[in-house]
């Protein structure tokens, strides 16, 4: 039986010596299983590539994908997952905050079938900015309360997947990803390994503030069309409020004959920019779904390879 095992990297040429020991550690304590590391270069601009060329020449294990440039995580998984020939299939990331420790049980698992898949899932954020979790576990609460299926608070890509799952994932070939989301709505039976919060053991994260806003913004537009719900409750909201508005001023002036001294020019402004504001917040909601539509019916390759290591397997 044939484990493959998956590591985006983007500059990490610090943490891949670390972590390919900790794998080499796996490796050697599932004696009774043939392994594959499939190492996704997305287009870094250390020596990341030339440390996974050295890996792949002393240990014929090792297998890589080169993107011609960054193309993201997410694409780096999808290349990674159709590149495996496993008939089980990990994630895991390169610095070492997805303990590889944790393998070895989650192989068990899947021999004992009782579940599909073994998935990570952290229950601290402990070492994290504090707005940062405040904002993660917020977005969590709002994903959960949109879609239809669940995402796990605290849920990781590192899982171990048996190939049914690995199949239905590579056959949702959607461009704009979110592997979370789609990793709950082939649904499958799921096991949650449960964990502490680790530290990178090298480098800096390549996620900063707004790229998590933007992945976010991006789970919530793949997953759900609530926030389009939304607009049309508020544009329903307030056209009842306008209505009552006109009905209240005709008994006023019409039927009880009261007339303003002073016209409400302020308030006037201030409503019609509330209103403008809604519109344009409208406006944008359709422009980001419009956008995915736009994404996705060019059809452009989810990522472009420059360079492939190839098993003979």
């Amino acid at each position: 039986m044939l484990v493959s095992l998956i590591v985006p990297c983007y500059n990490e040429e610090e943490s891949l010596p670390i972590l390919y020991d900790a794998l080499c550690d796996v490796r050697k304590q599932v004696g009774d299983r043939d392994f594959e590391f499939i190492f996704v270069n997305d287009g870094s601009r250390d020596k990341t590539a030339d440390v996974i060329r050295g890996l792949a020449s002393d240990d014929k294990d090792v297998r890589y994908v080169f993107f011609s440039r960054n193309f993201g995580k997410e694409a780096a998984m999808y290349a990674g997952l159709e590149k495996a020939k496993g008939d089980y299939v990990a994630i895991l990331d390169a610095d070492m905050q997805d303990p590889p420790a944790l393998i070895p049980s989650m192989i068990e698992t899947l021999d004992k079938d009782e579940a599909d898949i073994v998935a990570a899932r952290r229950v601290t954020r402990k070492g994290e900015p504090p707005i940062r979790s405040f904002f993660a576990r917020t977005f969590y609460k709002l994903i959960n309360k949109m879609c239809d299926v669940e995402i796990a608070d605290g849920a990781r890509d590192f899982r171990l997947m048996k190939r049914c799952v690995v199949d239905a994932i590579i056959s949702l070939n959607e461009r704009q990803r979110f592997s979370k989301g789609i990793f709950a709505w082939v649904g499958f039976r799921t096991k949650w390994v449960e964990h502490e919060n680790v530290e990178r053991v090298a480098g800096e994260t390549k996620w900063s503030f707004w790229k998590l806003f933007r992945y976010a913004i991006d789970g919530i537009v793949a997953f759900t069309t609530a926030p389009l719900r939304f607009a049309t409750y508020c544009g329903f909201f307030f056209a009842s409020l306008a209505f009552l508005y006109i009905v209240y001023y005709f008994i006023r002036a019409i039927i009880l004959r009261i007339y303003d001294q002073v016209p409400g020019y302020p308030s006037l402004l201030c409503f019609m920019l509330f209103i403008g504001g809604l519109i344009l917040m409208a406006l944008g909601l359709l422009g980001e779904y419009i956008g995915r539509i736009f994404i996705e019916v060019k059809r452009r390759p989810q990522y472009v390879v420059s360079e492939e290591e190839k098993s003979d397997r």
